[in-house]
């Protein structure tokens, strides 16, 4: 799966040279890089070879194939060019194996989850003001194409939110999801219960937290140097709403979250990945590669705690997988999309998915793992943080004077 290291994304072409001015301009996490429009690169006066070069890097960021990136962009050849090179030209030109080859020239074949049409980003307009403008503007349309959208093709989600109302005082009613309870063995092994109800804001309000990391930028520094105290979880969403990764082992499956970055930034929705195991060998292996947000340490476990009603929800390596035809899909899955998987540490034990509200107001959404690599329909997480972003404009629309309206 594809690095979301800035140095990694540019490789050791045209682009490196250009790390100071993108720093400078804002485009500094490579999910952001790459919805970077031809205004954009003109507003930093990228060449034709650097434009060239950021569309290959793209596409084959998206395909897990990074590996070819310096080799492609030496050619000097542009992407359409590449796409029609035959099977031959592409072995023996640039070494890319037969199965990469059918994984390069398929156009429609991401690695990563696309989000459904409804979520497409809206048409600009050619404007001259600087790149940085230029990604607040991008961020501002994002925002009001999510935050106004509205789907017809779930309603149950249109229902559940029904009640979905923020004001003060009030405590989100929430929607527990979870991947389906398939039979095991022929019916002889029963997948563990799971929860109907979201857990109550006091089970996670209060539950010592530790950051690891901090948000990924361009140059830093790989981990946290100094040793972060303790602190509450609620402190991480204290001024605005934040999405909670609890991951069993970190991974790639977090790579498909964080490949939404710009919408949720858009959005004003923070990202945290929570961990049950602090393995700084691990850490390091999984930040920013995988995972480019904060990642935070969850000392008593109790964030997987709450997913599990109280408990912690667990399973054996056995009934879990060996006898769950889910689990062993989620794996033939992950490995289709060229995700490495992680054996290391503790694994029994099940992560999920938490929207939490601003201040005290919260959990939204809750989504549990039921069998080993269920993961969060990302176009779900973003519908439930765009509906929670639209609410918050609607009673802020509400509390302000009629002077303020005009």
């Amino acid at each position: 799966m594809a690095s979301f290291s800035i140095e990694d994304f540019v490789g050791d072409g045209v682009l490196k040279e250009l790390i100071p001015k993108l720093l400078e301009e804002g485009w500094d996490d490579v999910p952001t890089l790459k919805i970077m429009n031809p205004e954009d690169m003109d507003a930093i006066n990228m060449t034709q070879h650097q434009k060239d070069a950021l569309e290959i890097r793209t596409y084959l960021h998206d395909r897990a194939l990074m590996q070819y990136g310096d080799k492609l962009e030496a050619s000097r050849k542009s992407l359409p060019e590449l796409l029609n090179l035959s099977t031959e030209d592409l072995s023996s030109q640039f070494g890319m194996r037969r199965g990469h080859i059918a994984r390069f020239t398929d156009r429609n074949n991401k690695c990563t989850d696309p989000l459904p049409k409804s979520y497409g980003l809206p048409a600009r307009k050619l404007t001259a003001t600087p790149s940085r403008s230029n990604t607040i503007y991008k961020m501002q349309t994002i925002r009001k194409s999510f935050c106004r959208s509205s789907t017809n093709n779930d309603r149950s989600l249109e229902e559940s939110l029904a009640d979905f109302k923020i004001k003060d005082g009030y405590i989100f009613k929430g929607i527990v999801a979870a991947g389906p309870a398939e039979p095991r063995a022929c019916g002889c092994i029963q997948p563990p219960p799971v929860v109907d109800n979201v857990a109550p804001y006091s089970a996670i309000e209060n539950i010592s937290v530790q950051r690891l990391t901090p948000e990924y930028k361009i140059a830093m520094e790989r981990l946290v140097k100094t040793k972060t105290p303790p602190m509450k979880a609620s402190e991480l969403w204290r001024d605005k709403p934040a999405v909670l990764l609890c991951i069993r082992r970190p991974g790639a499956e977090a790579h498909q979250l964080y490949a939404k970055k710009p919408i949720f930034d858009a959005l004003g929705i923070q990202m945290f990945a929570v961990l049950h195991e602090h393995i700084e060998s691990e850490i390091k292996d999984f930040w920013p590669r995988y995972w480019g947000g904060v990642v935070v340490f969850d000392r008593t476990m109790g964030f997987f705690k709450a997913l599990g009603g109280g408990k912690l929800l667990k399973d054996k390596f056995l009934s879990g997988f060996v006898f769950n035809p889910r689990a062993i899909a989620n794996y033939k899955r992950a490995k289709s999309m060229g995700i490495e998987q992680n054996f290391k540490g503790e694994g029994e034990i099940k992560g999920g998915l938490f929207i939490v509200g601003p201040g005290g107001t919260g959990i939204a959404y809750q989504f549990i793992e039921r069998n080993f690599g269920d993961w969060a329909p990302v176009a779900e997480v973003v519908e439930i943080c765009a509906r929670l972003k639209n609410q918050q404009q609607d009673e802020g629309d509400t509390s302000r004077s009629p002077q303020e309206h005009k």
